[in-house]
């Protein structure tokens, strides 16, 4: 059987290169298309170029353009081990369509997480410099990601349910909709809501699933069903594999990520640091302990930087260098 020559062909370096030339990155000054064309029996280029010709003013079919692409291949992975081998080879160039596609599209943080998933959700991710990402949902609910962060849901997401995957931290601000609960698969937790909004940590430093409502009610669910928590407005809920905590929240900067405004009433700067870190992303260090005793009484409302580290500085007569997101305290 000759028609799938193309994987002896090729090494994995050259299919690389092919995928490169097909998307467009690079220019084919060989002979590689034109030999791949010659076996290529399941029109690969061909269904290629068709998602390369869409525009962005059009409506893409996202579903059809990767039908195209993939329904050949999908012929031969039943079973044999020459299908197998086909089915890597052709990795790279499932990849670099979703590229494609995603880019024709115009997005931003959109991706679509795999190829069983490609028709049926979409994602949304954070990096470690980007947080408060707005998700818009059809329902009227708003979600900010934090830094870091991952949300997932159904392409269909409100037509039956209303139902998202969650891993990292996100504040909700969710429509109420009796008919319909809001439920978020928080891994280690399931946390179920008709209208209300809360803040949700995935995995806690205690490798705890973390709520904190801020309005309405939450019920959070441990996985396996095992245990369950009702909270209330200013409560936080925390719950794993042995046990379920509540407690009334006492942390005014809890919501800071989201918020960017920091309140402080006399707490020391090893306190002040923390907070700083998991809202602005700077990492201040001291090898001087006594530095972190110094208290702070001054707000910090969605200031750069600069401007953070030189108040500090200038309030306890301290200097500092500075490596990217990393501050070095000392004493003048």
């Amino acid at each position: 059987m000759n028609k799938m020559n193309n994987k002896e062909k090729f090494t994995d370096k050259e299919w690389e290169e092919l995928a490169s030339i097909l998307s467009g990155e690079k220019v084919d000054d060989s002979n590689m298309v034109r030999t791949f064309s010659e076996d290529d029996f399941q029109k690969t280029g061909d269904k290629w170029k068709e998602i390369k010709d869409m525009s962005s003013d059009k409506n893409i079919d996202v579903e059809k353009a990767w039908q195209n692409v993939s329904s050949k291949i999908r012929q031969y992975e039943k079973g044999s081990e020459e299908a197998r081998i086909i089915t890597f080879r052709h990795t790279l160039l499932r990849i670099a369509a979703v590229a494609l596609v995603l880019v024709s599209v115009g997005t931003g943080a959109f991706y679509l997480v795999n190829r069983s998933a490609f028709s049926k959700q979409v994602a949304f991710a954070t990096g470690n410099d980007q947080k408060n990402l707005l998700i818009e949902l059809s329902d009227g609910s708003k979600i900010y990601l934090n830094r870091n962060s991952e949300l997932s849901y159904r392409k269909d997401f409100g037509k039956n349910s209303r139902n998202v995957t969650l891993s990292g931290e996100a504040f909700f601000d969710i429509a109420a909709d009796a008919s319909k609960p809001f439920i978020i698969d928080a891994g280690g937790a399931m946390v179920r809501v008709i209208g209300t909004s809360f803040n949700v940590i995935t995995s806690n430093a205690e490798s705890a699933v973390e709520v904190f409502v801020k309005t309405g009610k939450v019920v959070v669910t441990g996985s396996g069903n095992t245990r369950s928590i009702e909270l209330d407005p200013g409560y936080v809920g925390k719950i794993d594999e042995e046990k379920a905590d509540i407690a009334l929240n006492d942390d005014p900067n809890y919501l800071s990520w989201n918020t960017g405004l920091l309140v402080y009433n006399g707490q020391t700067l090893d306190v002040v640091f923390k907070d700083l870190k998991r809202v602005y992303n700077m990492d201040i260090v001291t090898e001087d302990k006594s530095i972190l005793e110094n208290r702070w009484t001054s707000p910090i409302d969605n200031q750069t930087q600069e401007t953070i580290i030189r108040l500090i500085c200038v309030s306890f007569n301290l200097g500092y260098t500075q490596d990217g997101n990393l501050y070095r305290l000392e004493k003048k």
